[in-house]
């Protein structure tokens, strides 16, 4: 996996966001995690190497703003040219998670019409309030393949209202890291892998969290196996 994280910090603005793993890793090293800068990674994707090819190689998936928000505030005005960036290589995939889907249109690049082929842009949400805010723009905005992410998830969601658009390409739900993380009750993943079956829509149970509830246990599982034993429960399902 290729992380491209051009800027860092940003500001808890929802519920998902109070055991975020990006303050938990600053506080280490006593950074402040709100001031959102620039990175020595901004132009990753362009940079070449001696011969001129580019160090990226055609084909790689980058998943971006892993320590920040795409659409922050304080980005507004690097925002146009890390669009210029994702348009000169067309020839690798931009994989974009957000908590601000309704900051999508500022610096918009004027060619994007109905999106671009690289880009996904998924749009997170932890909770029902922030599924019944956030989803009602999302499905009217022109991205070509969109995907809700509901992790961490706080508790149970409801979303059919809006899988049953035709529009969604896939759910991923996963629990909350760190040893303050919140509850994931299996059930809640379970019901909304049958919500996504029911509207033959894409689902990816990613991981289960530090404190993962089956049943009336509550399991305390490390960070390196909370992936892996979401994958153990075997309960994906794929439509393409």
């Amino acid at each position: 996996m290729v992380r491209w994280n051009l800027w860092h910090g940003c500001r808890k603005i929802s519920d998902g966001c109070k055991n975020c793993y990006m303050y938990r890793q600053d506080s280490v090293f006593e950074r402040d995690s709100t001031e959102i800068k620039k990175t020595l990674s901004f132009d990753a994707p362009i940079k070449k190497r001696r011969n001129g090819e580019y160090k990226i190689p055609s084909g790689e998936t980058l998943y971006t703003c892993f320590t920040s928000d795409f659409f922050i505030e304080e980005a507004d005005a690097w925002r146009e040219e890390a669009w210029e960036i994702i348009r000169k290589r067309q020839d690798l995939k931009f994989f974009i998670i957000t908590k601000r889907i309704e900051r999508f249109y500022i610096s918009l690049p004027e060619d994007w019409k109905d999106g671009y082929d690289n880009v996904c842009i998924a749009c997170t949400v932890e909770n029902q309030k922030a599924a019944d805010l956030r989803l009602p723009i999302y499905l009217n905005l022109p991205i070509k393949r969109k995907i809700i992410i509901c992790e961490p998830i706080l508790e149970q969601i409801n979303l059919i209202p809006y899988l049953s658009a035709g529009s969604i390409y896939e759910v991923v739900v996963g629990g909350e890291s760190g040893e303050k993380a919140r509850i994931c009750d299996y059930s809640w993943v379970l019901n909304i892998r049958d919500q996504c079956i029911e509207y033959n829509v894409n689902f990816r149970f990613k991981q289960t969290g530090y404190n993962f509830k089956k049943g009336n246990t509550i399991y305390r599982i490390l960070r390196k196996s909370q992936e892996s034993q979401a994958q153990k429960a075997n309960i994906d399902v794929c439509f393409d």
